[in-house]
This record gives C-alpha cells, structure tokens and sequence, in this order.
C-alpha cells in the first residue's frame, strides 16, 4: 500500500477541508446567532436549532478564535488589498463576523474559563456584548452569508 504524498497537494487538500469546516461552522453559529429571525420567518427550522442549540457555548467559542486568527491574518495580508480586494474584502469580512458572532455565542464560555479571575475585564466583556446583542440577528444572517460564500469558494 503506497504511502500518501505530502508534497503541494496534500496541504491544498488540508486548507480545502479546513476552510469547509470553517464554513460550516459559522453556517451553524449563524442560525444560532439568528435563531429568531429564523423561526419567524419559519417556524419548521425551531427543529434544526433545538439540535445545535446544545453546542452553542463551544460552537460560539471555535468561532471566536477563528475570527481572530482571520481577522489578524487579513490584516496582516492587507497588501492583498492592492492586487485583489474582492479578496480581501471577503476575508476580512468572513474574520468579523466569525469573531462578533463568536464572542456573542461563546460568551459564556469565554468568560468562565478567560475573564472570571478579572472583575473589570468581565464588566468590559459585559458592556461589549450588550452592544452586540442589538444586532445579533443581523450580525448571524452575515455570518450564514459568509460561511456558505466561504465553501462555495474553499471547494
């Protein structure tokens, strides 16, 4: 039995899966994040939701942390402006709403393990998401928006 390359094809073929389940998951922290809106417009997806819903604080939290590591390497890469800004502009619009919606999710996890030992980073942390709670159901469309985008072009 042969044993796999590891040569350019296998980290493509990395990056493509990676960037399939980076899609998916924020296609999920998506619904969660507009879980209202959604069940308004359709009451049969309550299902759907019931089913993730569970998963919310670790789905929100996986989301957090890779809409930093997009957002810091869409800056980072800001050169890419200049020869591809449709890009550009989808990578750091894809890294946003991972780290909003995210945060927004995976509050409570983030703060039990990350800002409990701080009272005033917990306050800050409070205040920020009370800001964001405003315009969580847009902030989640964005987020199913961009994760679908995200595979349609990983693949």
């Amino acid at each position: 039995m042969p044993v796999p390359e590891r040569g350019a094809l296998g980290f493509a073929t990395f990056w493509r899966t990676a960037n399939m389940f980076g899609g998916l998951i924020t296609i999920a922290g998506g619904i969660l994040a507009a879980s209202g809106f959604i069940i308004k417009r359709s009451p049969n997806a309550q299902s759907l939701i019931d089913k993730i819903a569970p998963y919310q604080g670790w789905i929100g939290t996986l989301m957090f942390v890779w809409g930093v590591w997009e957002t810091l390497h869409s800056v980072l890469g800001i050169s890419l402006l200049a020869s591809h800004p449709i890009s550009w502009a989808f990578w750091m619009a894809s890294g946003v709403a991972d780290l909003l919606v995210g945060f927004l999710l995976g509050f409570g996890l983030i703060t039990h393990y990350a800002l409990s030992k701080n009272a005033q980073a917990m306050e800050k942390g409070q205040r920020i998401r009370a800001t964001l709670m405003n315009i969580q159901a847009p902030l989640g469309l964005l987020a199913v928006v961009m994760g679908v985008l995200y595979i349609v072009f990983a693949a």
